[in-house]
């Protein structure tokens, strides 16, 4: 057996790529036909009237995501950027209000408190979970604290009963990005993304159900799903009162999900739980047949969740292997394996947050009169996503392939032979 690794001239362990992850079938193609044929591709009209709320088929969506998610209200939108905006927006963030979140996720949970001229206040995250850290959450409240937005990350849910102990006690709003992790529960078995006043999920092309682009907020609060539908659909034509409260943050925006999109994200929900339960197969065999190797730590799921998998988020020890990230990478590539990243993202470190430069050139929100203190960012701020980004993190995207046993083999084998031959990598490393 030539054992030479394919990144210094020998055979690869992985020849064939592994089948791309695709669940669109005849059920979406029958709907979406549906559709078509009826010549409605959508039933918005931003005025007041039953159009308001949309098409047949997107009502039809939210109340079934209702269901599964078990909420009393589902609000699809376009996008989940498009729902984090208007999850900010609902709970009445005042210009100069800090928001408190993780840097360790997609900039879109913290541009959307941006959008409303509040501040973004990045808390560090747990080395194992990559969730967002109550005690630094608690550690980072201040006087303008007025809520805080938990990031499921990678298919778990955040200590939500810790965030929800702190933000009762402090009297915030407690706001959840699950984008990752529809269809994981919690220990107490419910929906993540249902335990924060306002939540929800991501239904783009690479996530566990999808329609192209869109989105999904979930709430149980009456007075919350009315502001998001509100926001949603060009608010400021439609509200009718005089009410400060009420008024704030309606300046509303064009959120809206079509026939087509909603009928494709009907059939992807009904899919939901057989993609999540191949993926918790695969991630099982992975945990196996990696649980060997020097340095390197698999998933680890809190007590009571379950995990769905967005990505498969491991932690190794590289300078215990005496090679590089970067390099280790490099073989793993060369013989095959897909979806590899390294790190993530550290949203605090990126131009726009490094130099508090969002609207105009002179640094507002962050130097404006309405803000109570001076928030900056630079590294050092949050050491542990940081150390992660920069030095230990190593994830597959499993979402992107799919993924069966004799393909977790395969990724299992190039691991085991590029651990074995780590040697050969410190010999030839530029």
């Amino acid at each position: 057996m030539n054992n030479t690794l394919a990144l210094l001239g020998g055979p690869a362990v992985i020849r064939k790529p592994i089948k791309s992850f695709n669940t669109i079938g005849d059920e979406e193609l029958a709907s979406v036909t549906e559709v078509m044929r009826s010549g409605v591709l959508s039933a918005y009209i931003g005025a007041r009237g039953e159009a308001f709320m949309g098409g047949p088929r997107v009502r039809a969506f939210e109340k079934q995501a209702a269901e599964q998610f078990g909420v009393k209200h589902a609000i699809a939108v376009n996008s989940w950027t498009s729902g984090l905006i208007a999850a900010i927006g609902a709970i009445g963030l005042e210009p100069g209000d800090e928001v408190i979140t993780t840097p360790w996720t997609m900039v879109a949970t913290a541009t959307a408190i941006l959008h409303f001229n509040g501040i973004p206040v990045f808390a560090d995250v747990d080395p194992e979970t990559f969730n967002i850290d109550p005690a630094c959450v608690e550690n980072l409240i201040g006087p303008r604290t007025r809520a805080i937005v938990a990031v499921d990350i990678f298919g778990q849910s955040a200590d939500m009963a810790a965030l929800r102990e702190i933000s009762t006690r402090h009297g915030i709003k407690l706001l959840s990005d699950t984008a990752q992790a529809p269809g994981a529960t919690t220990q107490d078995g419910k929906s993540t993304g249902t335990l924060a006043d306002i939540g929800g999920f991501s239904l783009n092309y690479h996530k566990h159900i999808h329609c192209g682009e869109g989105g999904i907020l979930v709430t149980n609060d009456d007075r919350y799903a009315r502001r998001l539908q509100l926001i949603r659909n060009h608010a400021e034509a439609v509200i009718d009162t005089n009410d400060p409260e009420e008024l704030s943050n309606m300046l509303g925006y064009n959120f809206r999900m079509g026939e087509i999109e909603a009928a494709i994200a009907s059939e992807q929900l009904k899919k939901l739980g057989a993609n999540i339960a191949g993926r918790q197969r695969a991630v099982k065999q992975f945990n196996a047949g990696l649980a060997s190797l020097k340095g390197l730590k698999t998933p680890k799921v809190a007590p009571g969740n379950t995990h769905v998998y967005y990505i498969y988020g491991m932690t190794c020890d590289f300078a215990s292997l005496g090679v590089t990230r970067t390099r280790v990478i490099e073989a793993l590539r060369a013989e095959g394996v897909p979806g590899l990243i390294s790190g993530y993202q550290n949203i605090h470190l990126i131009p726009m947050f490094r130099n508090r430069i969002a609207y105009g050139t002179q640094g507002f929100p962050w130097t404006s009169p309405y803000a109570s203190r001076d928030i900056t960012y630079a590294p050092g701020l949050c050491p542990v996503a940081e150390k992660l980004h920069n030095e230990t993190f190593l994830g597959i995207n499993i979402c992107l392939n799919d993924y069966g046993p004799a393909d977790v083999a395969l990724v299992v084998e190039a691991f085991h032979k590029v651990w074995s031959q780590l040697g050969a990598l410190q010999a030839t490393a530029a």
